[in-house]
């Protein structure tokens, strides 16, 4: 889940609402939004298409770094790989970023790819996706498909299928690395994707998508009104992670900046309270004068930590 890092302004993300589930007349009178649906992203297929590797981006002694595109329904996702020298096939952690104005993104981007190049230096396959709409990336960031930002985490789950035909990709070992909004992203897809063994969650969005939804509104756009405000009410529960948090199979790291003016560290200790109480592996880490982003010392001290959590996590140890 050494660095000295810039981040762009919050990282958006997603989650939940408790509430009731709908009933047929409730459900029928938006049956688009039952697309946004936990159930109905498990109910579906990923990885048809391919995966590209366009061009080599940097070769350095431990690693090399390409371009890569993928097929992600109808959409050509870009991002970048970093490989290890060395014989594989390796462990995988999937790095996913938070959020970042999609019209100025560019690949590789530069708050972010410490985390892959660290975690690539540690002998990980690392994958970092820039999700649909941002850089060279087809589709939009907006729109109904992305509500909640279940387009991002459609990326990455047709993203993970992809992965796990690669010949240097061991695919029982795959991890998630997740910041801010990249955090609450990797909850959606581990509540999908049952077979992803460990998630970093590192100032992670709430696993609550009525906290997220009110904080975007209120703190961050401060619009009267967001998107997903449309949705109905009886679909909340079941678009949301918290509401599977007891399906959870990956063991979860958690980072978070006492000082995190972006997003409150209390979201994440909740979160680890809910985790303990139901006997999850679940470990987190305070850094009292932390921010939204670790820097210095701190940034290293967690880079330790998370380069050892997924060398216990993930079936097959970095060398």
């Amino acid at each position: 889940m050494r660095l000295r890092l810039r981040i762009p302004a919050l990282a958006l993300s997603v989650a939940l609402a408790v509430g009731a589930l709908p009933c047929p007349a409730q459900a029928q009178a938006a049956p688009h939004y039952e697309a946004l649906t936990i159930p109905a992203l498990r109910a579906r297929t990923y990885g048809d298409g391919a995966l590209r590797v366009e061009r080599t981006l940097q070769v350095t002694a431990a690693f090399t770094r390409t371009l890569i595109s993928y097929d992600s329904d109808g959409l050509r996702v870009y991002g970048f790989m970093n490989t290890p020298r060395g014989k594989g096939p390796f462990p995988v952690v999937i790095v996913l970023h938070g959020y970042v104005n999609p019209r100025t993104y560019r690949t590789p981007y530069a708050y972010t790819q410490p985390y892959a190049d660290a975690l690539a230096r540690a002998g990980f396959l690392v994958v970092h996706p820039d999700y649909r709409g941002h850089g060279r990336s087809e589709g939009t960031a907006e729109g109904e498909a992305n509500l909640f930002r279940v387009g991002y985490a459609v990326d990455v789950l047709n993203l993970i299928a992809h992965v796990r035909k690669l010949p240097q990709a061991d695919a029982d070992a795959i991890g998630l690395f997740g910041h801010s909004m990249g955090g609450g992203i990797a909850q959606r897809v581990i509540s999908v994707d049952r077979g992803v063994k460990a998630v970093v969650l590192y100032g992670s969005m709430s696993a609550d998508e009525r906290l997220n939804v009110a904080r975007i509104r209120d703190v961050f756009r401060r619009v009267p009104r967001m998107p997903e405000d449309g949705v109905p009410e009886a679909l909340w529960a079941r678009i949301s992670p918290v509401t599977y948090i007891a399906d959870w199979e990956a063991a979860v790291e958690i980072h978070h900046g006492a000082r995190d003016a972006q997003v409150p560290i209390e979201w994440s200790r909740d979160l680890h309270r809910r985790l303990t109480e139901l006997g999850k592996p679940s470990a987190l880490f305070e850094y009292p004068e932390g921010g939204h982003v670790l820097r210095g010392r701190d940034g290293e001290r967690m880079m330790q930590r998370v380069v050892a959590f997924f060398r216990r996590a993930l079936t097959t140890a970095a060398p």
